[in-house]
């Protein structure tokens, strides 16, 4: 059989077969008949068939096998039937086809796309299954073309959205996996991705996507209703729809736009050539979404913001692309909105490691990760170490020892410095105790421990450190709680209460970085506060003794006065030089912290500074 990729199937050695029993008159009458009846239902049956000998040549065939394929049946006999239905297309189904030609297989089934002679395509259901009590075959075919219209019907109303008709979010993600799926053909080094389009070859193996969502689109719906924002859904597809059709860098066609869901749309941009193309792409969607829409009457103004990223498609998934541009769609919208942003792998793990530190903290607490550190606090008259304060460490088991800058903010967002602000408090109060129970006979330091304004919304405050200083022993006055600037001033209700409820236990607390907010001075003397602590800005002025910023100097003299005259003593933080030092005794400074004095060190280093000589000022 010619036309098949292996040649003609070549017939079976003949079998041996025993003798059967002669037929009798009135059999062989019979068995006639039923061949003459079965000639006849195979020529006028309204199912295209033909038979096959062993060789895959077609004996016979009836005429509703020559209509459908728009010859006559005679001229279809002596001709290898794997040409007339294109089965020897692929080596899956020709295996099958062989299989039931050499008797091993009992039928198969398949579709095929056929042509008619008339040049117009059809779609057939093949099936191949033997003739009983005969060696040859039956090839029977159906015309399915209406069925698979209907399907690609349904297909079509499965896979789009009914309101802008776009593609719908299942069509997106397919065409996305299958852009990922093929490769990129092969390309010179020294060839641009524009020579390398211009010989015709159009894969770059890049894909690139813009996300996009409407700014404040709930407010259209709520305000006229979801018919209006339904037409405007449909008129921002047509305008995406545009953009992607007249992209410049395109050839042969323009991009997938689809509807995600609610206001978000999505332009996919398969073989991309760079950042530059899609950055430009989105440029032209905000303009063209800036223009305004009119419809039917209604003339309305809206804005976008889009996550752009760009990227080789090798090794990307479906899912850490969007995950990628979902995240900066959220950077475009945090930054402003109505902007495009750009995929930023730094800012990207950024964000990674504050979520896995977010997601780490609590347990952190209970597997003991955190430490504590202490800073002295010097008093500038005689260099004398009066108290420390309590710097908390997360000795990280991936990232290694990390600041409180790096989490404090993280475990205030999520809620977990309640718990870790009291484990904090505990090891430093039940540290300064032991501190003063191993030198009894030295003056005892305090320690100041910082509190973030939520410990006090989200926990009993008052009620925690009263029973942190029962446990551990320690003097009510040798406990400072330092609070921001912006989170005492303007306290009121439960705030207020719980400060005066702990200055009125003998609690010391401290404003801390004063100066950075609100300053309102008139507000200290409402405020159960006995200590306030500068913050470093105004120090640093002093740093440059020869050119020493003489505001700074006024501004801290003027606040030491005032922190006097209401009966607080005054701690300068970040004092880092001699000179420094020396200027804020002279103006008058109670207390200073800073690397002049001593960096953030062990708790047995404090301990060995303690009854020692004074610090050096």
């Amino acid at each position: 059989m010619s036309g098949t990729p292996e040649g003609p199937v070549h017939p079976e050695p003949a079998e041996t077969h025993t003798a059967e029993p002669a037929l009798t008159e009135r059999d062989a009458r019979r068995r006639e008949a039923e061949l003459r009846d079965y000639r006849a239902a195979f020529r006028v049956a309204r199912l295209a068939m033909a038979l096959v000998d062993r060789d895959g040549v077609v004996v016979a065939a009836n005429d509703s096998l020559g209509a459908l394929l728009g010859t006559e049946a005679g001229a279809l006999r002596e001709q290898a039937a794997a040409d007339l239905v294109d089965l020897a297309s692929d080596g899956r189904t020709w295996h099958a086809y062989r299989e039931v030609l050499r008797g091993r297989r009992s039928r198969f089934r398949c579709t095929r796309r056929l042509k008619h002679a008339d040049g117009r395509s059809l779609w057939a259901e093949v099936t191949v299954a033997p003739v009983p009590g005969d060696r040859r075959v039956l090839l029977s075919i159906a015309d399915i073309s209406d069925r698979r219209e209907l399907q690609a019907r349904l297909r079509h109303l499965q896979m789009h959205d009914p309101v802008t008709r776009l593609p719908n979010r299942t069509l997106f993600f397919e065409r996305l996996a299958a852009a990922l799926e093929e490769p990129a053909a092969p390309r010179e080094p020294h060839e641009s991705y524009e020579s390398y389009e211009s010989y015709g070859y159009g894969r770059t193996g890049r894909i690139g996507l813009c996300y996009i969502d409407l700014d404040g689109f709930k407010a259209v719906n709520d305000t006229l209703g979801h018919r209006v924002g339904d037409r405007l859904l449909a008129a921002v597809a047509g305008r995406l729809t545009e953009c992607a059709d007249s992209d410049g860098y395109t050839r042969g066609g323009g991009h997938l736009v689809a509807r995600l869901g609610g206001d978000e749309f999505a332009i996919l941009v398969e073989d991309s050539t760079g950042t530059e193309q899609l950055t430009d792409l989105a440029r032209s969607v905000l303009d063209a979404l800036q223009e305004p829409f009119d419809l039917a009457g209604q003339r309305l103004s809206v804005s976008a913001s889009i996550g752009v990223v760009e990227r080789s498609g090798r090794g990307t998934t479906a899912t850490a692309l969007m995950q990628a541009a979902d995240t900066t769609l959220y950077w475009a919208k945090a930054d402003g909105k109505a902007r495009w942003t750009l995929f930023d792998p730094e800012r990207n793990a950024h964000r990674m490691t504050r979520q896995a530190l977010s997601s780490t903290l609590r347990p952190a607490v209970e597997d003991g990760e955190f430490a504590l550190e202490y800073q002295p606090l010097v008093d500038l008259a005689d260099g004398a170490v009066r108290g420390v304060e309590a710097l908390v460490r997360w000795h990280h088991p991936q990232f290694g020892p990390l600041p409180p800058n790096r989490f404090i903010g993280i475990a205030e967002e999520d809620g977990s410095i309640v718990e870790l602000g009291r484990w904090i408090l505990r090891t430093a109060c039940r540290q300064a105790r032991q501190w003063q129970k191993d030198h009894p006979r030295e003056r005892p330091l305090f320690v100041s421990v910082n509190v973030a304004v939520r410990q006090v919304w989200d926990s009993d405050l008052v009620a925690d450190v009263a029973g942190i200083l029962a446990e551990t022993g320690l003097a009510p006055q040798l406990l400072q709680l330092e609070l921001t600037e912006s989170a005492v001033m303007g306290s009121a209700g439960r705030p207020l209460q719980a400060l005066q409820a702990l200055s009125d236990m003998g609690v010391r607390i401290a404003i801390d970085d004063f100066g950075t907010g609100y300053s309102n001075l008139a507000y200290l003397s409402r405020l159960p506060v006995s200590v306030l602590k500068l913050d470093g800005s105004f120090v640093r002025g002093f740093q440059d003794e020869e050119h020493a910023n003489a505001a700074d100097e006024l501004i801290v003299e003027a606040l030491v006065r005032l922190a006097h005259r209401l009966g607080l003593t005054v701690t300068a933080e970040c004092v880092e030089t001699a000179g420094q030092a020396s200027r804020l005794r002279r103006i008058g400074c109670d207390t200073g912290q800073g690397w002049l004095y001593s960096r953030a060190v062990t708790p047995e280093r404090i301990a060995e500074l303690i009854g020692t000589e004074p610090l050096p000022a």
